[in-house]
């Protein structure tokens, strides 16, 4: 089927048409002032947040960003794994100057340790609740043949 021009002419009004509909819905004198008690409530539940919210997420997100390369090391199976653990610890002790290095070291290819043991992934892994429940329940299992 062949489309008209005036059917695209009317889709590309339709989003500017919901704009001007809303701002004329908006009303024009609305008095949201605050003022005296409710007011000093309102900047006392600000500072609050403020004080002991705001940095708790900030550290929160600081550290969640700062493990990044360790976790991308371990999905890849990175031979140096542990050592770019290590660098994203002393990342943290150095203000994150150190991450962008383990950023890099996480992504790239150890060439060396691929011609020294003839594989580029590496054996390094922690244990996760799923290996420590499997470990378990092979030994439970083991109880229950005895």
């Amino acid at each position: 089927m062949k489309k008209n021009a005036t059917n695209l002419k009317y889709c590309t009004i339709c989003p500017y048409l919901g704009i001007v509909l809303f701002l004329l819905l908006i009303p024009q004198s609305a008095n949201a002032h605050a003022s005296g008690e409710a007011l000093d409530s309102i900047a006392e539940a600000v500072s609050w947040v403020v004080l002991i919210i705001a940095p708790i997420i900030g550290i929160t997100v600081f550290l969640m960003v700062h493990i990044l390369p360790e976790k991308i090391a371990e999905k890849r199976k990175h031979p140096q794994a542990e050592a770019i653990k290590t660098l994203c610890l002393l990342s943290l002790a150095f203000g994150g100057l150190l991450w962008p290095l383990a950023w890099l070291w996480a992504y790239s290819k150890p060439v060396f340790y691929k011609m020294a043991y003839k594989t580029d992934q590496g054996d390094y892994h922690e244990p996760t609740m799923k290996d420590l429940a499997e470990e378990k329940a092979a030994e439970r299992e083991k109880e229950d043949l005895e």
